[in-house]
């Protein structure tokens, strides 16, 4: 009997004995890679065709959504779109509001569409802006159509009736596309970040906290006596402080655990602040002309000097771009007064 258990357990302790000991392993992960960089094989292909007109290379639905989602994004296009309104010269073919619609959607869609409407003997009757995103090109390069919510024509327009107003892509000769999107990550980051922002207030999980205590030193008595303290200590005359003496009693005893963190570690600032600057870099306004508050002692310098910079380089060519309808509509009708900026001028009279 001896033997047999002798044997058995040599056996039993023989596979721990021989068992393969635990050794440190290494291993990486792969980068990550953003969904958006498969659109890269739409640089083949070009602009697509669905059928009977060519679609976009971008969303340009995803673009509209995109004009909201930056405070300093949809307000930079603004401005653009305001300077160039009060530059402009109303003409009886073309009125302010229809300038307006038109330069509003070049500078968000890269794309801009005059409708030409004609009378019965062919003579022009007024020029109507035809809303870019919904605006598509035939295959034949020449005719344009209108589509509706459902990707359906709802209107087709005459040949030869649409001025087409685009920004050159480098891609693709189809249709335009805006200067900004190499910032538009900069922007969908500059959102996430104020939505986390928000629902991390909303969510309430930014206050509050565990009072922790395993003293057995601590009776029932004591713990109601501080329980009453932590209820007393609400209302006014709160932001006390409160004295707890614990004889005997360990130094993890009580231990106060926050829920979370009072102020969110997700660089909330410094990623609204970089955001910002990639936003007016990609649309090249000074941000003294944006309305921001300087974080520096020096500021940003004279708005005016940086108006009349802006104003030469930014407004001056895109003034001259919308101006190529001119050639289209065989007269002037695009005519812009030059931007400057009014300084009060000094007076040698005293108030009296």
């Amino acid at each position: 009997m001896s033997k047999r258990k002798r044997s058995f357990n040599a056996s039993g302790t023989t596979p721990a004995a021989t068992s393969t000991p635990a050794r440190a392993e290494a291993f990486t992960f792969d980068d990550p890679v953003p969904v958006m960089d498969r659109a890269e094989i739409l640089d083949y292909v070009q602009a697509w065709s669905a059928g009977d007109w060519y679609e976009p290379p971008v969303s340009w639905s995803g673009l509209a959504k995109t004009f909201r989602a930056g405070v300093h994004h949809g307000s930079a296009i603004y401005f653009k779109r305001n300077v160039l309104s009060s530059t402009f010269i109303p003409h009886k073919l073309l009125t302010r509001e229809e300038f307006d619609k038109w330069a509003l959607d070049f500078l968000t869609f890269g794309n801009g569409y005059i409708d030409r409407r004609t009378n019965r003997l062919g003579g022009t009757l007024a020029l109507k802006r035809a809303p870019s995103k919904y605006m598509r090109r035939r295959i034949d390069l020449q005719r344009f159509v209108q589509l509706n919510g459902y990707q359906q024509i709802e209107h087709e327009f005459e040949p030869g009736a649409v001025h087409h107003l685009m920004e050159p892509d480098i891609n693709q000769e189809v249709y335009g596309l805006p200067e900004y999107l190499g910032a538009l990550h900069s922007a969908w980051l500059n959102e996430s970040a104020t939505l986390f922002r928000r629902k991390y207030y909303e969510n309430g999980s930014h206050a509050g906290f565990i009072l922790y205590m395993t003293d057995a030193a601590q009776s029932q008595s004591d713990v109601d006596k501080m329980r009453e303290a932590l209820k007393n200590s609400k209302g006014p005359g709160n932001f006390r402080n409160l004295f707890m003496y614990a004889p005997n009693g360990r130094k993890d005893g009580i231990q106060l655990i926050p829920v979370s963190e009072v102020t969110a570690k997700d660089e909330f600032f410094n990623i609204k602040n970089v955001t910002r600057d990639d936003l007016l870099a990609a649309h090249r306004i000074p941000p003294q002309l944006m309305g921001i508050v300087p974080s520096n002692t020096g500021g940003f310098g004279a708005a005016d000097t940086a108006a009349e910079v802006f104003g030469a380089n930014e407004i001056a060519p895109l003034q001259r771009r919308f101006a190529q309808i001119n050639e289209w509509i065989g007269d002037e009708v695009v005519r812009f007064n030059a931007y400057a900026i009014k300084r009060p001028e000094s007076s040698g009279h005293v108030a009296q």
